[in-house]
């Protein structure tokens, strides 16, 4: 098993979702829950595409954390 950083973004009118180890693997949702259900299978496939077709699957290696700042 492998865990991957994710990004989730409010994008205005939808939620926005991509993997920064994983080129091109994103998702777009109305809600939150349903973003995290989306980029799951995202990944899922991606990672099953990459296998079928003979090719590496890249290792995480983003990390992620949040900064807080007093304004």
């Amino acid at each position: 098993m492998k865990s991957y950083a994710v990004v989730y973004e409010w994008a205005g009118s939808n939620y926005s979702a991509y993997v920064p180890d994983l080129l091109g693997c994103v998702a777009c949702a109305d809600t939150l829950q349903e973003i995290e259900n989306l980029i799951k299978e995202a990944i899922e496939i991606y990672l099953e595409v990459l296998q079928e077709d003979g090719k590496p699957i890249p290792e995480p290696s983003t990390e992620i954390g949040i900064v807080a700042v007093m304004i």
